[in-house]
């Protein structure tokens, strides 16, 4: 076992898939001789050359269009867009095209490329760096959308992913990317796409979250005292509706915790999956913790804007208590 942050998860999961399969390949701007701009492709340029680890002109359309063209001619692009808020260049691409390729040709070609975007707040940057954007591309079908909480996580859902014969737009939440180190085996595994962990088993309600944000459910958990079932999604869609189904009816409770703003998020679409599944075993209105319906502040605010232990905990005792 390897004690990793999650930046070196990930880049240990890249490692071995490239040495695995040499249709495995990088691109992205700065991901070859910089290392990334957070540096997760560090050392990747020297092991596996310029023709694996592509640098790559500040154009997001170019990189996405360029990495559904190879996984189609039967590659296995992993391209990398710096910032979540740089999505939108290449939305068209993603949407369009990478997500519709089974479809439209009835399954003759697939489009096996995994991009991989940091995501949320946290880190004091400047606009268009710190959204959370994940329901957008959770809506469109044809999309997988991965967003681990851990390195263990982290790195064997990247595999997964990267092994995918479909699209995944695997999001990387960087406020915890360094946070704190976890036990991460060697080897290689896998982590399945689609389905939920538990991270702390309860009985008086369910917390659902997902990223950075399962960090602050964490804090909030121990800091009540109480005995609460924390299910960290770690994948966005397919959702698993069938592990928040299973722990809602033995709790009866539910608070959902996310960054993205509240109207039309993922907490949203999880609180009518609930209704639908549990509506008989609730014993309390379910709650969601989020971020605000504005634009997310800059940095003197961001931590205002974010759930924090605070709002997490007051929206426990206010579902415990109803």
């Amino acid at each position: 076992m390897a004690n990793l942050t999650l930046v070196q998860a990930i880049n240990l999961a890249l490692i071995q898939e490239m040495e695995k399969d040499d249709r495995v390949l990088i691109l992205g701007e700065d991901v070859g001789r910089n290392g990334g701009v957070f540096r997760v492709t560090e050392g990747l340029h020297q092991r596996f050359g310029d023709a694996r680890v592509v640098d790559t002109p500040l154009a997001e359309s170019g990189i996405i269009g360029t990495a559904i063209g190879l996984a189609m001619g039967g590659l296995r692009p992993v391209p990398e867009i710096q910032f979540e808020g740089f999505l939108g260049p290449a939305y068209d691409q993603i949407t369009t095209h990478a997500a519709r390729f089974r479809t439209r040709t009835r399954g003759t070609l697939t489009c096996p490329l995994t991009i991989r975007v940091p995501v949320g707040g946290g880190i004091h940057a400047p606009e268009l760096h710190s959204d959370s954007p994940e329901s957008i591309y959770a809506h469109t079908p044809g999309l997988k959308v991965v967003m681990p909480s851990s390195p263990y996580d982290a790195k064997g859902l990247l595999i997964s992913a990267i092994r995918d014969p479909d699209p995944v737009i695997f999001f990387e939440p960087k406020r915890i990317y360094r946070a704190f180190r976890e036990e991460v085996p060697e080897d290689e595994y896998t982590v399945p796409i689609g389905e939920a962990r538990v991270v702390t088993e309860g009985e008086e309600m369910t917390m659902i979250s997902w990223g950075a944000s399962v960090i602050q459910c964490m804090n909030a958990i121990e800091a009540s005292g109480r005995s609460i079932e924390l299910v960290d999604l770690r994948t966005i869609y397919p959702l698993d509706i069938e592990t928040i189904a299973r722990s809602v009816r033995k709790t009866g409770r539910a608070v959902i915790v996310h960054e993205a703003p509240k109207t039309c998020g993922l907490g949203a679409e999880i609180a009518t999956l609930i209704m639908e599944h549990c509506f008989l075993q609730l014993e309390a209105p379910v709650q969601r913790v989020t971020g605000f319906d504005t634009v997310m502040p800059y940095y003197k605010l961001e931590l205002e804007y974010l759930p924090d232990e605070t709002r997490i905990g007051r929206a426990i005792e206010e579902t415990a208590a109803y």
